[in-house]
């Protein structure tokens, strides 16, 4: 099978890479000179041939508006566009009304597997129709790890379906690493505990908090035992906060998503004027003692 790649970062060069190692023909295009394989989106849509099946893999947002507008305008009745960027959900039916007045399908596709995906293969969820979904499964096989398809790929719904099982993705794994996060805490505050890493390796076999991202934790504490390097300041995608506000809209209670994301936030501020406040309060009503910034 043919297909068009926009957007060769590290996802998405690495997914072109493994789909052309399953015997597909992938032609990318990226604003990078250096992994580009056209110079632009009408020369990518000129090489591919007709029905083009083209994967769209860029931030979300405007980048992705802006991408979908142009093939638009670009490609033919019958062409088959894919987001499989972290877009939120409710983008998709926008994305495939833009595309279906120029009678182009759309498939929105949440893409799991990092930087390791390449070699592992990536888990797919997907929305959109069925028959579009069918087309593009060639390349969903591709990507998706060994074993049976629905241990690494589900065609979750129609549109916008695809975008919002990933959602969900994240926001379970928002969870997983915030407990693992307090849990070395934990072990570090500890004064019978003289290992800490080596208790979380030794949970890597038989134990039933094991998992690939405690792998990774491992591994980064193999790098430095002490993480003595990384900063405790961290990002979010949005997709921790798109999901929160979900939980909210169907009144479904998500705690632990939302210490997770709270944490990422407190983990940005170098002196928090919530806990100062806390703490003056306690020197006014208790005579407790208030210390001071230098």
């Amino acid at each position: 099978m043919q297909l068009g790649l926009i957007g060769l970062g590290k996802m998405g060069l690495n997914m072109a890479e493994r789909i052309r190692a399953a015997g597909h023909e992938v032609i990318g295009y990226d604003r990078n000179p250096a992994v580009t394989d056209v110079a632009d989106l009408g020369e990518l849509v000129s090489r591919l041939v007709a029905p083009r099946t083209i994967w769209v893999m860029l931030p979300a947002g405007e980048p992705t508006r802006a991408t979908i507008a142009s093939l638009a305008q670009l490609l033919d009745p019958g062409d088959l566009v894919i987001d499989g960027g972290n877009s939120p959900y409710r983008d998709a039916a926008p994305h495939a009304d833009v595309l279906a007045a120029r009678g182009i399908h759309f498939c929105d596709c949440g893409v799991s597997g990092g930087v390791w995906g390449r070699t592992n293969g990536y888990g797919l969820m997907v929305g959109g129709d069925a028959a579009d979904v069918r087309r593009a499964l060639p390349i969903f096989d591709a990507l998706r790890p060994e074993g049976p398809r629905e241990e690494g790929f589900v065609h979750a719904g129609g549109t916008g379906a695809g975008h919002y099982a990933k959602m969900v993705h994240n926001a379970v794994e928002y969870g997983l690493m915030h407990a693992y996060g307090e849990g070395w805490e934990l072990l570090k505050a500890s004064e019978v505990i003289d290992d800490p890493a080596g208790c979380f390796k030794a949970w890597m076999r038989g134990t039933v908090v094991r998992s690939w991202l405690l792998d990774l934790l491992v591994k980064a504490l193999d790098d430095d035992p002490e993480l003595s390097g990384v900063d405790q300041y961290t990002p979010d995608s949005g997709e921790g906060r798109w999901a929160l506000q979900e939980a909210v809209g169907h009144a479904v209670p998500t705690p632990v998503l939302a210490a997770a994301l709270f944490a990422r936030f407190a983990s940005r501020q170098e002196n928090s004027p919530a806990m100062q406040l806390v703490s003056a309060l306690r020197g006014q009503f208790g005579g407790h003692e208030v210390r001071h910034t230098e």
